[in-house]
C-alpha cells in the first residue's frame, strides 16, 4: 500500500510512503528507519496467529481459491474473517500514523479489501485508489461467501474513489456484486454512493517493456541463450510458474503428452524446459501437488525418452533474471496455460524480451492477458487436444507469420507498459475529481430561492418541469397509492394558468391521466416515450433522437478496435458501427465482437436505452428509445422561454437536468450527487418551494 504526497501524483519532491507487512518483529527491527531516495517504508506488525488466520487462512485458503474458480478448495472459517478484520485494522492504524492532508492512498489487492472504507470513514477528503490483482469471480461464486462477509468486502472496496481490475470481465463481475450485495447501481461504470461517486474500470497491468526489450543484448542473457540453443534440441518449449493449482501445470503436462502421442515425428527434436518456482511448499496440499508433478514428469520421460533424449527438463527452483530472459529469447514456444489468472505477466515478459520478433506464444484463454494478446495461439487449458495442436501449429509457423504476430503484441505492450498503467490509473482519479466537482451537492438557500423568485418575476415566458414520484408525490410502499395532495394540485393549477407546466414521469399514461385530469398541463409518460399536450386527448409517441450519446459510447468501441487489429469504428448519423470484417484474425475478432455486444447489452444498454444489433461482421449501436432528457428538450426547443425550471428526485431525472440549457434552474430532491445545480433536502420542502413561486407570480 502506498501514499503519495501533495497535489501531484508523481511529485519528485515527496517520498512515497510504503506501508506493508513485516516478517520481522518490532523488536528485531529495533526502530530502524527503512528508506531510500524515493521510498520510506512503514512496517505493519501482525501477531503470528492472527497473520496465520488472516494471510494463510482468509486470503489463501478462501479468497484465492474462490476467485480462481476452485470453490471446493475454499475453507469458510469464522476465525479467518475475524483475523482478516484485525489485520486490515492494523494496516489502518499505520496509515493513521502516516497520512497527511492531500495524500493520495493506493491500496493493493485482495489482502486489504476492507481498508479503503476504513480510511474513508476517518479521512473523507483524501483520494483513495484500490487495485484488485486477481480475478474477481462471477456472482455465482462470490455469493458463496456469508452475507456479512460479502457485504463487508463490497462496501470496503467501494470506500475507494477509483477501483481497478485487470479486465472488463472482472469489472462487470464486481459491478454485479455491488448491485446485488449492497444495492449500488452504476452508469457507465460510475457507482453513485449518494454523496460521492466511485469509478470502476479495467487497467490491464503490464511490465517494464524497455527493461526486457533491452536485456536481449545483455552479455549474460546472450550467454544463457547461446548455451541453451547449443545444449537443447531443435525446438525449445519454455514455461515458468510458481507452484500453484491455478497455473495449470498438470494440464500442461497432459497436453504435451498428447503432442508426443499425436506427432511422433518430433521425438528427439524437442526439449520442454519447465521451471516451477517454489511457493507455499510447507502446505500439505502444495506438497502433494509437487509430488504429482514430479511423478508425471518422470512417467513422460520414461515413456518417450531414451538415453539420448529427455523430453522434459524439469527444475524446481527460482531463476535469476539473466537465466529467465535467456530462456525467453532462446525458446521457440512459450507455453502459458493457467486455469485462471488475473493477468499473467510471464507472457508479456516473453513478448517484450523478443527483440528478434521470433517465437510463438501459446496462451490460455483463462488468463487476463488473453484479451490483449490476441495474436498468440489462444487455447483452452483443459483441452489437451487443443494444446497438442497449438504446439504443432507453433512449430510449423513460418518466420514471417511469427514476426507479424510478435510485432503486433510487442507494440501493444510497449504502448501500455507498467508506467502507462500507473499513469492511466491516476489520470482516472484526476478525472473523477472533475466529475465530482460537476455533480457535488449545492443546497438551495433562502438567498438562492429569493434570486430564483426574482428571475421568475422578471420573466415573461416560463416553462416548469415536475417529476411525479418523490417530487410532487411522496414515495410510498405501494406505488399505486402515490397521490398528489389537493394543496399541491392547487399550486400546480395556479402555476399552469400563467406558465407552461410539464409533468414528466416514468409512470404509464393511464396513471398520469387519472392524477392530472382537468389540469391545464402537458404530460410526459414512460420517461419520454409518450407525450400528451395540454388540451389534447391523444397521446403521441416521441420520435426525436438524441445524438450526444455517441460521445459516451465511442471510446468503448475505439478501445475494442485498438485491441483487435483490423477492426474499426464507423460513425453514422444516428449510430455507431464496430466493423471486424477485415480483422487480421477472424476467430479472435469474433470473440471480441461477442464480448463487446455482451458488455453493451448488459451494462450500457439498460442505462442509455440503446439498441444493440449484431449483424454480419459488425456490431451496431443505435438510439431507439427515449428518456426524460429528450422529452424535456423537445418542449424547450419548441418555444422561446426566458425561465426554465426542472425538479426531480431520482436517476432518471438526471437526463432531464443534463439536457436542459445551462440557464435553466435545476433542482434535485435529496443529497445524492446530481447534475442539478441546486438541491432541496427532501420532498416535504417541495410544497413550500412551490408556494414561494406562486406568490412570486
Amino acid at each position: 500500500m502506498t501514499a503519495e504526497r501533495k497535489d501531484s501524483f508523481f511529485s519528485k519532491q515527496e517520498k512515497i510512503q510504503w506501508i506493508g507487512y513485516s516478517e520481522q518483529t518490532e523488536e528485531e527491527l529495533g526502530g530502524l528507519s527503512i528508506e531510500n531516495d524515493s521510498f520510506q517504508v512503514h512496517p505493519v506488525f501482525i501477531p503470528e496467529q492472527v497473520n496465520e488466520d488472516y494471510y494463510e487462512g482468509f486470503c489463501n485458503n478462501l479468497i484465492w481459491p474462490l476467485c480462481h474458480y476452485f470453490p471446493y478448495l475454499a475453507r469458510f472459517e469464522d476465525h479467518y474473517f475475524e483475523a482478516y478484520k484485525t489485520a486490515n485494522k492494523l494496516f489502518f492504524d499505520k496509515v493513521d500514523q502516516v497520512i497527511q492532508p492531500g495524500d493520495t492512498i493506493w491500496v493493493q489487492d485482495y489482502q486489504l479489501m476492507l481498508l479503503p472504507e476504513m480510511i474513508r470513514q476517518k479521512y473523507p477528503d483524501n483520494k483513495i485508489g484500490f487495485f484488485f490483482h486477481i480475478p474477481f469471480p462471477s456472482y455465482e461464486l462470490f455469493r458463496m461467501l456469508p452475507v456479512i462477509w460479502r457485504k463487508a468486502i463490497v462496501d470496503g472496496i467501494l470506500g475507494a474513489d477509483v477501483v481497478g481490475f485487470h479486465t472488463n470481465d472482472y469489472v462487470e463481475n464486481f459491478l454485479k456484486a455491488a448491485r446485488l450485495v449492497s444495492g449500488y447501481g452504476n452508469k457507465l461504470h460510475y457507482v453513485h454512493m449518494g454523496n460521492r461517486i466511485v469509478k470502476i474500470d479495467s487497467f490491464p497491468i503490464s511490465i517494464d517493456y524497455e527493461k526486457f526489450n533491452g536485456s536481449y543484448d545483455d552479455p549474460e542473457v546472450a550467454e544463457v541463450r547461446d548455451q541453451s540453443r547449443a545444449s537443447l534440441m531443435e525446438k525449445i518449449i519454455f514455461s515458468v510458474d510458481r507452484l500453484d493449482y491455478s497455473k495449470g501445470i498438470r494440464h500442461r503436462l497432459h497436453g504435451f503428452t498428447k503432442f508426443l502421442q499425436d506427432y511422433p515425428q518430433w521425438h528427439g527434436k524437442v526439449s520442454f524446459v519447465m521451471v516451477v518456482v517454489p511457493s507455499r511448499d510447507t502446505i500439505e496440499q502444495y506438497q502433494f501437488m509437487k509430488m504429482e508433478i514430479d511423478q508425471t514428469v518422470g512417467r513422460i520421460n520414461a515413456a518417450y525418452g531414451d538415453i539420448y533424449w529427455q523430453p522434459i527438463i524439469y527444475q524446481y527452483r527460482s531463476m535469476s533474471y539473466p537465466e529467465l530472459v535467456g530462456m525467453y529469447t532462446a525458446s521457440d514456444v512459450a507455453l502459458i496455460t493457467p486455469l485462471r489468472d488475473g493477468m499473467n505477466l510471464v507472457c508479456k515478459e516473453f513478448v517484450a524480451s523478443r527483440k528478434d520478433s521470433q517465437g510463438v506464444l501459446i496462451l490460455s484463454e483463462m488468463a487476463g492477458a488473453a484479451q490483449e494478446l490476441g495474436e498468440a495461439l489462444i487455447i483452452n487449458p483443459f483441452d489437451i487436444n487443443g494444446i497438442a495442436q497449438a504446439i504443432q501449429e507453433a512449430f510449423e509457423m513460418p518466420a514471417q507469420e511469427q514476426t507479424k504476430r510478435m510485432d503486433a503484441m510487442r507494440e501493444r505492450i510497449r504502448d501500455y507498459d507498467v508506467f502507462a498503467w500507473t499513469n492511466d490509473f491516476f489520470t482516472q482519479m484526476m478525472m473523477l475529481e472533475q466529475e465530482y466537482e460537476r455533480l457535488k451537492q449545492v443546497l438551495l438557500t433562502n438567498k438562492g430561492i429569493a434570486q430564483m423568485r426574482e428571475a421568475y418575476r422578471a420573466s415573461k415566458n416560463r416553462i416548469l418541469f415536475f417529476d411525479y414520484d418523490g417530487t410532487l408525490s411522496p414515495l410510498v410502499p405501494d406505488p399505486s397509492q402515490a397521490n398528489v395532495s389537493d394543496e399541491v394540485k392547487n399550486l400546480i393549477m395556479e402555476l399552469a394558468e400563467r406558465n407552461t407546466v410539464v409533468i414528466i414521469s416514468g409512470r404509464d399514461r393511464l396513471f398520469l391521466d387519472e392524477r392530472f385530469k382537468g389540469l391545464p398541463v402537458h404530460i410526459i409518460a414512460e420517461h419520454g416515450a409518450l407525450i400528451k399536450t395540454k388540451g389534447q386527448e391523444e397521446w403521441v409517441l416521441n420520435e426525436n433522437y438524441e445524438e450526444n450519446w455517441i460521445d459516451s459510447i465511442r471510446p468503448i468501441l475505439d478501445l475494442y478496435a485498438k485491441r483487435c487489429p483490423g477492426a474499426f469504428v464507423e460513425e453514422k448519423e444516428t449510430s455507431l458501427a464496430w466493423h471486424f470484417r477485415v480483422a487480421d484474425d477472424a476467430e479472435y475478432a469474433d470473440r471480441r465482437a461477442q464480448e463487446l455486444a455482451w458488455q453493451l447489452k448488459n451494462f450500457i444498454q439498460p442505462e442509455l436505452n440503446l439498441q444493440i444489433i449484431e449483424g454480419n461482421k459488425v456490431v451496431e449501436v443505435k438510439k431507439t428509445a427515449y428518456n426524460k432528457g429528450t422529452a424535456a428538450r423537445s418542449f424547450v426547443e419548441g418555444g422561446v422561454y426566458d425561465f426554465i425550471l426542472a425538479i426531480g428526485d431520482d436517476t432518471t431525472d438526471e437526463d432531464m437536468f443534463e439536457a436542459l440549457p445551462e440557464t435553466a434552474y435545476t433542482i434535485k430532491i435529496g443529497d445524492d450527487l446530481s447534475s442539478a445545480r441546486n438541491h432541496i433536502r427532501n420532498q416535504d420542502e417541495v410544497y413550500h418551494f412551490l408556494t414561494f413561486m406562486v406568490s412570486a407570480g
